[in-house]
């Protein structure tokens, strides 16, 4: 869990990467993954609920993929709207040069993958506000982590942006979503399925 989440590791070397096989919202992607990165072996269960139910994006605007790991959410938001800046964003740099490397290779050219901490402070240095937020966040962090991290992005949504969560149920997604209607955001369950809640999350008016 550490490498996987934790760690600024040197980018995988070849022998250490395996190609996959996704059909993705009806498109084909081939994606680089190893497995010192989070679901190195297949799209993890809870991505892949994600990506079946969160509502089609804009055509353009700021996007994130929060934790994005080898790059399944932010890959498949730049295809989706070509016209959007997408930006993939983790701790771990083997994840964000896989991402950089999958984007490449399937044609979103639109996605730009960021250091973590990099990332933030250019967004609160630029002002920048994101219209979407797409994010299986990690919940393994702990829970005075991930209330850390979903404050300082979500705080960066723009008023009329969404973020579409997805949380595992026996991990916390119902105290989670009361967590955060606590903090002022308007919550909407997009899905209940397979273990995990996908959820809608808004700025309060």
């Amino acid at each position: 869990m550490e490498n996987q989440y934790f760690t600024d590791s040197a980018p995988a070397t070849e022998d250490e990467q395996h190609m996959l096989s996704l059909d993705v919202r009806g498109r084909e992607l081939r994606m680089r993954v190893s497995d010192r990165v989070f679901s190195g072996q297949r799209l993890d269960l809870g991505t892949r609920q994600l990506l079946e139910e969160a509502p089609e994006p804009p055509q353009s605007g700021t996007f994130l993929d929060l934790g994005c790991g080898w790059g399944p959410i932010a890959v498949t938001l730049g295809l989706e709207a070509p016209g959007a800046e997408v930006w993939a964003v983790d701790v771990n740099t083997r994840a964000l040069d896989l991402t950089e490397r999958n984007a490449h290779d399937n044609g979103a050219d639109n996605v730009i993958a960021i250091p973590a901490e990099e990332a933030l402070q250019r967004a609160r240095t630029k002002d920048v506000r994101f219209d979407r937020i797409w994010s299986n966040p990690p919940v393994r962090i702990g829970k005075a982590a991930l209330h850390g991290l979903l404050l300082d992005w979500l705080g960066l949504l723009a008023p009329d942006g969404t973020a579409v969560l997805v949380v595992q149920r026996n991990l916390g997604a119902d105290s989670l979503t009361r967590w955060l209607e606590g903090q002022g955001f308007t919550i909407r369950r997009l899905a209940s399925k397979k273990g995990y809640r996908i959820l809608e999350v808004r700025t309060a008016a």
